[in-house]
């Protein structure tokens, strides 16, 4: 199976159902017999494409209960569904140029890949990573002795996931874990979406069953407090807090004690987003880092730093500068949906080595999604994947096309009239 006719499968559903009919001609002194069965046979065989399943046509048990394979189903639907939605200027912006590079250039040559350099660092992709992948590419079409552009294609999105999975398929999960005090430390500057990153998280993992609590750790910046509490109102959680100008450690400490005598799964503690002084930003990060650890082992278990997509090759240098202070574990990219450039995804976690864990796909609760590599190159080539899928499957119907009677009328007059 091609990955392009996977990733359609696996986000929409459709998949094209054959059936494994033997055609058989009659006698050919029935010819008006034989054209009217055949016109039945052909419309018996053309069996229409499955439809994506729906929760109201899911399976259900006696116990009301849907079976495991309609759940994933309906689910990568849903998740397909959000990332193609959610990065619809980006895609628009990735098919279009290539679409247009593959019209320009129909051959593979040294002035295609250039051309395809040129696209790609546009897009925010990052120059060191363009050059490895088109450097990929280049290996690729002498392996597969690809001559036109247009076969580049498919390849050219299945290493755009190769990159970032690299050596760890696993990369973009989050080490939440049963039977303990889960401790998310969340850091970036001011304006990237933190506060709202953090009562969106908190809204999803209490969906999920889990008990949350927030930390104001943020007393530097005027209104922090009160907007993170906000949030916790909006979403039904408790916040921990102190007044403006306290110093952030003490809040982490209070926020842990009260978190552990609570029975909370998950506590997610806000930090300052000043980035002027790194000394003073990483001395207070230190601390607060510190008094988790005392307090709950190996903790903090994940320190998320939160990026306005928005701002793009920004977003990677504010990333540099935070793993220069910090032990980032994963970015929660913000504002995905509102650039047509959402390449940025890839320099981050190649250049980097940092994954995305989390991505902002719109304004509502629940559109913050967890990250998937398929999930992201599927919404950014949504389109040309679904179409590509189908070109294929009409031209693989028409070479599957079993002779007409008129070719076996001929063969058999080889003889004579009849």
């Amino acid at each position: 199976m091609s990955f392009f006719k996977r990733l359609k499968e696996k986000f929409t559903g459709q998949t094209e159902d054959k059936s494994e009919q033997e055609e058989t001609l009659e006698p050919l002194e029935d010819e008006e017999n034989d054209a009217s069965e055949t016109a039945e046979n052909e419309a018996e065989e053309e069996t229409p494409k499955k439809k994506p399943k729906k929760l109201s046509e899911a399976d259900f048990d006696e116990d009301g209960l849907i079976s495991i394979e309609d759940f994933e189903e309906i689910e990568a639907q849903k998740l397909g569904a959000k990332f193609k939605a959610g990065l619809e200027k980006s895609r628009q912006n990735f098919q279009e140029q290539l679409n247009n590079l593959i019209a320009r250039y129909r051959k593979v040559d040294e002035d295609f890949f250039e051309a395809l350099e040129e696209m790609l660092i546009t897009a925010d992709v990052g120059f060191n990573t363009v050059m490895e992948l088109v450097d990929e590419l280049r290996d690729e079409a002498r392996r597969q002795n690809i001559q036109e552009t247009e076969d580049l294609r498919e390849v050219i999105v299945e290493k755009i996931v190769e990159i970032y999975h690299q050596d760890d398929e696993n990369s973009e999960a989050v080490d939440i874990q049963e039977d303990r005090l889960n401790v998310i430390l969340m850091v970036g500057v001011n304006g990237v979406g933190k506060t709202t990153t953090i009562g969106k998280l908190a809204h999803r993992y209490q969906s999920e069953g889990k008990k949350v609590m927030l930390a104001a750790g943020d007393t530097f910046r005027a209104g922090a407090i009160e907007q993170l509490q906000v949030w916790g109102e909006r979403v039904g959680v408790d916040v921990v807090s102190q007044s403006e100008g306290s110093d952030p450690a003490a809040v982490m400490y209070d926020a842990i004690n009260a978190a552990k005598n609570k029975g909370v799964d998950i506590l997610i503690c806000d930090t300052a987003g000043r980035l002027q002084n790194k000394a003073n930003l990483m001395n207070e990060l230190e601390k607060v880092k510190r008094v988790i650890g005392r307090a709950v082992p190996d903790a903090p278990h994940e320190v998320l730093l939160c990026l306005d997509a928005t701002t793009g090759q920004n977003a990677l240098s504010q990333a540099r500068s935070f793993k220069e202070v910090t032990n980032v574990t994963g970015i929660v990219l913000t504002k995905l949906d509102g650039t047509a450039k959402g390449g940025i995804v890839l320099a981050i976690r190649n250049e980097l080595h940092i994954p995305v864990k989390y991505v902002g796909l719109g304004e509502k609760l629940d559109d913050l999604q967890p990250f998937n590599p398929e999930s992201y190159v599927y919404g950014l080539f949504a389109d040309m994947i679904e179409k590509n899928v189908d070109v294929d499957e009409i031209d693989a119907d028409a070479n599957d096309e079993p002779e007409t009677v008129d070719t076996v009328e001929n063969e058999g007059n080889d003889h004579g009239p009849r």
